[in-house]
C-alpha cells in the first residue's frame, strides 16, 4: 500500500475555523440592513470569528434596539471608546527628534474603518443563541457625542459614564453622566492619544533607573540588573543570619 502524502503543515497553520464563512453573520446582517436601512451599515468586516458592523451615527440607538430585540443579543459586554490618533511622542512639541520604531506616525483604523479620529464601539451577546455582535460608529471630532444605549441596555450606564470621563465622548439621553474614578474638577481625558502621560514616552532599552537615596547617604546609587547582584560578603552574612 502506498505511502499517503503528508498534509500541507502551512495549509494547517491557515485553516483557522474561525476565519470560515458563518451563515448566522448572513443573517444578521440582513436583518441590520432590513431594519436601518441599507445605508445605515457603512462598512462590515469579521475577526476572530465575530462579526464587526460599522453603523451610520444617526442610527446607533436604533442599531442597539435591532441587536436586542431582532438578534436575541440581550446581554451587553461593553461600551467603550477609540482614539486613532497616534500617540504624542517625545520631542514634538520642541521639533526635536521625534522618529520611533514603535509608535505611528499616522491613523491606522481597525476593522471596519473609520471616518477620522474618534469612534464608540460596543459587543452585544445572545444568552439564548451561540451569536454576539460588534457594532462600531464615528463620532464627530469636533463635537464629540452619540446616542445613549441606557434606554436599551441598562447596563450601558456606567460603561458611558467611563468613555466619556476617559475620552469626552457624550452620550445623549444619559441619565447622569459624572464621574466614576477623577475627581470633578479634573481636566483633560486620559485615555486621549494627545493626553500627556509619561508612560507614553518610549525610552531605550535598557532604562536608567533613578534611585531616591537613603537619608545620611551621599547620593543615589543605580539599581543593580538581577544578573548583577553582589555576592554576599561573610561578615554581611553572619549580620543578617
Amino acid at each position: 500500500m502506498a505511502d499517503e502524502p503528508a498534509p500541507d503543515a502551512a495549509a494547517e497553520a491557515t485553516d483557522d475555523p474561525a476565519d470560515a464563512p458563518n451563515p448566522d453573520h448572513d443573517t444578521m446582517l440582513a436583518t441590520l440592513r432590513d431594519r436601518l436601512g441599507a445605508d445605515a451599515v457603512v462598512e462590515t468586516a469579521t475577526a476572530y470569528g465575530d462579526l464587526i458592523v460599522r453603523v451610520a451615527p444617526d442610527r446607533w440607538l436604533d442599531a442597539a434596539t435591532v441587536a436586542a430585540n431582532d438578534l436575541a443579543c440581550d446581554y451587553l459586554s461593553f461600551i467603550a471608546g477609540l482614539d486613532w490618533e497616534p500617540a504624542a511622542r517625545e520631542g514634538d512639541e520642541a521639533g526635536g527628534d521625534t522618529s520611533s520604531p514603535v509608535q505611528p506616525t499616522e491613523r491606522t483604523y481597525g476593522a471596519a474603518g473609520s471616518n477620522g479620529r474618534f469612534q464608540v464601539f460596543a459587543h452585544v451577546q445572545s444568552t439564548r443563541q451561540p451569536r454576539g455582535l460588534t457594532l462600531k460608529t464615528d463620532v464627530d471630532e469636533h463635537a464629540p457625542a452619540v446616542a445613549s444605549w441606557v434606554g436599551v441596555y441598562p447596563g450601558a450606564d456606567w460603561h458611558e459614564r467611563e468613555c466619556w470621563e476617559m475620552f469626552g465622548i457624550g452620550f445623549d439621553g444619559h441619565p447622569s453622566l459624572r464621574h466614576l474614578y477623577l475627581p470633578s474638577e479634573f481636566e483633560g481625558h486620559p485615555l486621549r492619544k494627545d493626553f500627556p502621560l509619561l508612560a507614553r514616552v518610549v525610552k531605550p532599552w535598557p532604562g536608567l533607573v533613578d534611585v531616591e537615596g537613603m537619608p545620611g547617604d551621599a547620593e543615589a546609587t543605580p539599581v543593580a540588573d538581577a544578573g548583577d547582584t553582589p555576592a554576599v560578603e561573610a561578615g554581611d552574612a553572619e549580620a543578617t543570619s
